[in-house]
């Protein structure tokens, strides 16, 4: 397989798993778009660029997961923080726990082998 084909399996895996690690990062605190790249870049195969990320939130917010407010920031404008609406935090809790299904549903098949 090349380098290739293995980078578009991540980048395929990532994006079906950003919006969990978007909401998750939200759950105990705001944040702002630039910060959440930031993270997200610290965590290896789930880095994501802006041209990534700000649509993601775009769509939480019209989707009402998430809600906005303007805060001053040291240097510049004052920054657009995110946080977790009620609907977000039940999307959240639904997503973690279809994730931990289907990661106990993958060990089961990597362990086991699955039958034909």
């Amino acid at each position: 397989m090349t380098e290739s084909a293995s980078s578009d399996r991540t980048s395929q895996w990532r994006r079906g798993v950003l919006e969990l690690c978007v909401l998750k990062l939200l759950g105990d605190d705001a944040s702002y778009g630039y910060q959440i790249v930031t993270t997200l870049n610290t965590l290896g195969p789930l880095a994501a660029g802006e041209n990534t990320v700000y649509p993601l939130l775009r769509r939480l917010k019209t989707d009402r997961h998430l809600d906005t407010f303007a805060a001053e920031s040291p240097a510049g404008p004052p920054r657009q923080y995110y946080r977790l609406t009620a609907k977000g935090r039940q999307r959240l809790a639904a997503l973690e726990q279809e994730w931990a299904e289907m990661v106990l549903a993958v060990e089961r098949c990597l362990s086991r082998g699955v039958a034909a």
